[in-house]
């Protein structure tokens, strides 16, 4: 089942901007009418960018993300190697579940992947962690 985060309109079509309720400013104010639709628009274009971009590119900068936060938690002093753990596994369904599907990303994404599995093996045989 297709998860809508705000953007997808779950195949239906999304409604007039007279039978949304008003967007908020930044401060919670109430945007005019004009504001309101270039807001919209940027939304728009936004989505068509994103659907223009190759769904690779998407998946791969996702993956980034997830490199980072786990060298995140195991640069950290102490190491936190639970959190670290649970962010390199998650590299690791998104990169091996996808293998042969990531384009010119998978290479890079694959080593990465290596490299903080190595590094989370050296800091755990060091035993730089507080007990429990």
């Amino acid at each position: 089942m297709p998860v809508d985060r705000g953007g997808g309109t779950g195949g239906q079509t999304p409604p007039s901007s007279a039978s949304r309720p008003p967007m908020g400013g930044p401060g919670g104010e109430e945007l005019s009418p004009e504001q309101q639709a270039q807001m919209e628009a940027e939304l728009a274009a936004m989505q068509q960018e994103l659907v223009n971009t190759p769904a690779s590119v998407v998946i791969a900068n996702h993956a980034i993300g997830l490199f980072q936060l786990a060298a995140l938690h195991l640069s950290v002093q102490p190491p936190n190697l639970e959190q670290g753990q649970l962010a390199i596994d998650a590299l690791g369904a998104l990169v091996e579940g996808l293998a042969g599907r990531l384009d010119e990303h998978e290479a890079s994404l694959v080593d990465a992947l290596a490299q903080l599995r190595m590094a989370f093996v050296q800091l755990k045989a060091r035993g730089d962690t507080p007990p429990g």
